[in-house]
């Protein structure tokens, strides 16, 4: 039949191919007797289950049943026909292949579609890259690459380059070449405009996205000029029929053999990021290509790392900028650690300088230490979840609680999970069995990957954010079958509707910070307020004084608590509360407040306790206020026996 391969080249391109070579392309291999064995290339284990036979030259899994050649292994790893896979084995080897219609050809001229864009990529990488060092209009790109200290070797070394400003270079220079306007549009090399084909990307510098073989398969560009008038900062390629993002690592190609033999991955978070990371030492650098790092990207790192439940854990990396954006990235790389058998990590510049800042700022040796003082993704994770609270207060502290509960849950190892606990436990300042009860009814860390925006993934937490009423924004109203909070209540009510039956000095011992609820606190603020301008003899005027001082928010409280009914009888003869109410409740609100600020004061001494920089001065002067804190309660309690 007119264009087959011929049957004695087949049998040459499979007999030449090592399939031992072509599988390490894309898994790392170990020799377990007469086999070689990895994680499957084919589906997600945690247990090497796929093997070959060089000697046989075939491989086999036996947890998926995927097996065959070296020819049907690239078929199925590269989504490639029969003759594809032929002429893709032939090119590596350099052979021409010869057709049953008599022809004979090289596997550049008769290769299949994957192939042809996969050599129009290279002819466009290679355009590109002598652009960048001799276009006299690529100067604002060489500037660029200086700037953050890359030569010409480095950029050789990558493969930068410079896309012209023109709009046609690229494209006339691929069809000299023979390329069709079909082969350009489909690569996503150039674009079909009203006027013809135009050149994808232009004046911007372009680093070529290679896969694992190191094929050049796609290109991301970075805005340079001013007047570029596409404003996005990077443009990548679109995904065509040789690049899909998602499986795609920046910088494998040359950091894969460096991942194999430590078991290592660093993930950076851009291309001049991994630039930075290999010059200054760090070669197992890789970056995703524009979107955010998913369980393609794990899959593809496991197989290099020999990421095997049965083996020492091997070690992740990741690289995060300080921000925000950076803190959301961190807890998404979390929410997937469950997909690994490696230990994971966190690296982060204290003043938020990504790699290649630091390199530029502070040399090689800090890139180096930056990677090395990487912290467990854990710890990163819960410091990240308790910055959003106020540990200084019991209410932030239970919230934090309930909201880093989830991750410890999420640890895989259960063994860990007590000590993980304690340390929790002490950042919080909390007893360890309260935390043991958060995690025991813990929720679940999910990841969010709706539809609408599914590149913009992030790891959530099943779990409350602050209240508004911590956050200032809004004021939450107290819950009155709170004990405390019915205790506070009604001594507001007294101060309120009845405020000669306390003395100016018992109310000077009363402190906003005496009252658990923001609400409360807000109250008791304004009845102070009103108190020093405003004589309490004129009722009237004396509540129009304390609803005006009060934070707006707590007006309708106020006036709530004016005209409410107390819980207790009135004396008959003065038709105000009896003296002894009035006592019992000025103690209980003082005996509450004390506590809690032993509690609190407790619980920053825990916390100093596993603070990475110890402040003896601190826990003295917490020491001496406890003592001060427990003999005026002491001195309470026994007036109230």
């Amino acid at each position: 039949m007119a264009g087959l391969i011929n049957s004695d080249d087949i049998a040459t391109v499979k007999a030449r191919s090592s399939i031992e070579d072509v599988v390490s392309e894309h898994v790392t291999l170990r020799r377990s007797g007469a086999r070689l064995v990895g994680l499957c290339p084919f589906h997600d284990e945690k247990s090497p289950s796929f093997g070959i036979n060089p000697a046989a030259g075939f491989y086999h899994c036996f947890g998926c049943g995927e097996g065959g050649d070296v020819i049907s292994f690239v078929q199925k790893v590269e989504a490639l026909s029969f003759s594809e896979a032929v002429e893709r084995l032939a090119q590596k080897l350099g052979m021409e292949l010869r057709y049953e219609d008599g022809s004979a050809r090289s596997g550049q001229e008769g290769s299949g579609r994957r192939s042809r864009l996969i050599e129009a990529h290279r002819v466009a990488q290679e355009f590109y890259a002598d652009a960048l060092l001799n276009l006299p209009g690529a100067r604002p790109a060489r500037d660029f690459m200086r700037a953050r200290g890359f030569d010409g070797a480095v950029a050789k070394h990558f493969g930068v380059g410079f896309a012209p400003r023109g709009g046609e270079d690229l494209v006339r220079a691929l069809r000299a070449k023979g390329f069709t306007d079909d082969e350009l549009v489909t690569g996503g090399l150039a674009g079909r405009g009203s006027r013809g084909l135009y050149d994808r990307f232009r004046g911007r510098l372009v680093w070529p996205i290679r896969d694992i073989t190191g094929d050049t398969v796609g290109f991301g560009a970075r805005r340079i000029f001013d007047d570029d008038r596409i404003e996005a900062k990077y443009l990548n390629t679109s995904e065509t029929p040789i690049y899909k993002k998602s499986t795609v690592l920046y910088g494998l190609d040359l950091a894969k053999k460096k991942i194999a033999a430590e078991r290592t991955a660093v993930v950076v978070e851009g291309y001049t990021d991994v630039m930075a990371c290999h010059l200054a030492g760090v070669e197992t650098a890789v970056a995703t290509c524009g979107t955010a790092f998913g369980s393609d990207h794990i899959k593809v790192l496991r197989r290099i790392m020999r990421d095997e439940a049965d083996l020492a854990p091997a070690r992740v990396i990741f690289t995060f900028d300080g921000d925000a954006a950076g803190q959301k990235a961190a807890m998404r790389a979390f929410a997937d650690d469950q997909k690994w058998s490696s230990q994971s990590f966190v690296a982060v510049e204290a003043s938020g300088m990504d790699p290649c800042e630091l390199r530029q700022a502070k040399g090689d040796p800090a890139v180096l230490a930056l990677v090395e003082d990487a912290v467990p993704m854990f710890e990163f994770a819960v410091r990240t979840t308790i910055k959003r609270f106020d540990l200084t207060t019991a209410e932030g502290r239970v919230r934090a609680a309930t909201a880093v509960a989830p991750i410890v849950a999420a640890i895989r190892d259960q063994s860990l999970r007590p000590e993980y606990t304690r340390e929790v436990a002490g950042l919080l300042g909390l007893e360890v069995e309260q935390v043991l009860r958060e995690v025991s009814r813990a929720g679940r860390l999910t990841v969010d990957s709706s539809d609408d925006d599914r590149r913009r993934d992030r790891a959530t937490v099943d779990s409350p954010e602050p209240a508004p009423g911590e956050s200032g924004d809004l004021m939450e109203m107290p819950d009155p079958r709170d004990p405390v909070v019915s205790a506070e209540r009604q001594l507001l009510q007294v101060l309120l509707q009845f405020p000669q039956v306390l003395k100016a000095e018992a109310i000077d011992m009363l402190t906003p910070e005496a009252f658990s609820s923001p609400a409360h606190r807000a109250v008791f603020d304004g009845i102070r307020i009103a108190r020093a301008t405003t004589s309490t003899a004129n009722t009237q005027a004396w509540m129009a004084a304390v609803t005006e001082a009060a934070a707006r928010p707590v007006g309708g409280l106020v006036s709530e608590l004016a005209v409410g009914t107390m819980p207790t009888r009135m004396d008959q003869l003065t038709g105000l509360p009896t003296a002894r109410y009035v006592e019992e409740l000025f103690d209980r609100v003082r005996t509450i407040a004390l506590t809690r600020q032993i509690a609190d004061a407790l619980s920053e001494m825990r916390r100093l306790d596993h603070a990475a920089e110890p402040s003896p001065e601190r826990t003295r002067e917490l020491g001496t206020q406890l003592q001060v804190l427990q003999r005026e309660l002491a001195t309470i309690k026994a007036g109230m026996a």
